[in-house]
């Protein structure tokens, strides 16, 4: 029986270790590959269909070592250490374990009876990192990610404000209301003024400051002009950590105008929270304690694989009246149960890979990590003045945004420097433009692999594309 009962294994068994395989030849050669690679679409949809013809059955180690070519091949590296790129890190070895864990088991999130140890899993980390933020949040969540947290804040907040909102809809309301955020703000903004209702009409876009910051008097200015116009001020939101340079608002000055305008106070700091676990760089995250509600992406500073959002928030009735529905299939949402108060009702455990890459390294660690990807942005930026180019934003976050002489004569065209470096694919670069008008190259160190190294070989494809 023993024996009959190992060989039903050995297929599963060998699966895994294909796995396991390719995890290992991954991290130790992640930098051998190239950064990303340019194959056209129609290559690429011939090599998925000879890997998987679904023709006939496959043994798992086939699966595996098929699949794990794929990816290998044909990708943009977000885990490369030379990926400078958009906010995708490398990843804890621990979270992917704790994310396949997740995959096998299965835990359903929707009620708390289902889930016992994922839920509380998520209600412990939930708590360990809402403290960092600087307050005890009476409700928080996991999302998807930013996008999904920034729509759960807004949900949020109408329903606080307007209690016909639940019944009557946007048409019960007595006035419009409307979104405040500054033009460096994440577009997922945008998104949440359609899914709401609101219409991107209702999204108020406030300028900056010099330094890409919002102006909290310009914020004051234009809501006292919209309340005339026939506008209700519902939500300020305030980014800590902006996409394309890296910016933390004003964010106690935002605090006071959205309290004086009667207006919910969310801060995105999708990118930023995990500032909060550094103690160089936590205080340029004061006043984040003020808000009603903020956003934090796991899957992002906390180097955790996607999707990992978490949402924390002050007003919990307020999510109730958003979210809570009642079904005689489902435990009361009176009980507090996980789907009354989110926008998703399955759901998958996303609380058990942050848990586990905080595990690995403690609350400190983390942090430890991402103070090493800051470092090695301060010494980018060194390294690119002494070199001739010059740095265009201010943060204490690992986001350098840079340009040359030869870009703002016009002899170099920076999207041209982009996609020939790019294009060589021993780095990985993105232009941006800041302020809506200044053209720039973009490099946000998301990998707490990346060393000086690194920087060697980003500085010489530089001056290799600028000067073709």
């Amino acid at each position: 029986m023993a024996e009959r009962r190992a060989d039903e294994d050995a297929p599963l068994r060998a699966g895994w270790e294909a796995v396991a395989e390719e995890a290992v030849a991954l991290r130790r050669g992640i930098r051998e590959l190239p950064v990303a690679t340019a194959a056209p679409r129609e290559e690429v949809r011939r090599a998925v269909e000879a890997a998987f013809p679904l023709d006939r059955p496959m043994e798992l180690p086939e699966v595996a070592r098929a699949l794990s070519a794929l990816l290998r091949e044909h990708a943009v590296h977000v885990t490369h250490p030379r990926y400078f790129g958009l906010y995708n890190p490398s990843v804890r070895d621990a979270a992917a374990l704790g994310d396949a864990l997740v995959a096998l088991y299965n835990p359903q999130l929707a009620v708390w009876s289902h889930a016992a140890a994922a839920a509380e899993i998520e209600a412990h980390v939930l708590r360990k990192l809402g403290a960092a933020l600087g307050r005890s949040w009476e409700a928080a969540t996991f999302t998807t990610g930013g996008a999904e947290a920034n729509l759960t804040a807004a949900l949020g907040a109408l329903a606080r404000a307007f209690p016909q909102w639940e019944e009557g809809g946007l048409r019960a309301l007595p006035a419009r209301p409307a979104l405040y955020a500054s033009a460096e703000a994440h577009h997922s903004l945008l998104k949440v003024a359609r899914l709401t209702g609101l219409g991107t009409g209702a999204l108020r876009e406030v300028p900056v400051d010099a330094a890409l910051r919002l102006d909290p008097t310009a914020l004051e200015r234009l809501i006292a002009e919209d309340r005339a116009r026939g506008f209700t001020p519902l939500l300020v939101a305030g980014t800590a950590g902006t996409t394309g340079a890296g910016v933390v608002d004003p964010l106690p000055a935002l605090a006071d105008v959205a309290a004086r305008a009667g207006c919910w106070f969310h801060v995105d700091a999708a990118y930023g929270g995990t500032a909060a676990l550094v103690p160089r760089l936590a205080p340029a995250l004061a006043g984040i304690e003020r808000a009603d509600s903020v956003t934090w992406d796991a899957h992002k500073g906390l180097s955790v694989p996607m999707g990992a959002g978490m949402l924390f928030c002050r007003h919990p009735q307020a999510l109730q009246r958003a979210f809570a529905a009642t079904t005689s299939y489902m435990p009361s949402a009176a009980a507090g149960e996980p789907y009354a108060s989110t926008v998703q009702w399955s759901r998958r455990a996303i609380g058990v890979k942050v848990l586990c890459a905080l595990a690995e390294g403690g609350l400190a660690g983390a942090g430890e990590l991402f103070e090493r990807q800051a470092r090695v942005a301060d010494r980018l930026r060194e390294r690119l003045r002494a070199t001739g180019w010059e740095v265009l934003n201010e943060t204490p976050l690992p986001v350098v945004c840079f340009t040359h002489p030869d870009v703002r004569a016009g002899r170099r065209c920076p999207a041209e420097v982009v996609a020939t470096l790019v294009g060589r694919g021993r780095a990985w670069v993105s232009e941006i433009v800041l302020g809506g008008r200044t053209h720039a190259l973009r490099a946000c160190i998301t990998s707490f692999y990346s060393d000086e190294s690194d920087l060697d070989v980003l500085l010489d494809e530089l001056e290799r594309a600028r000067a073709r």
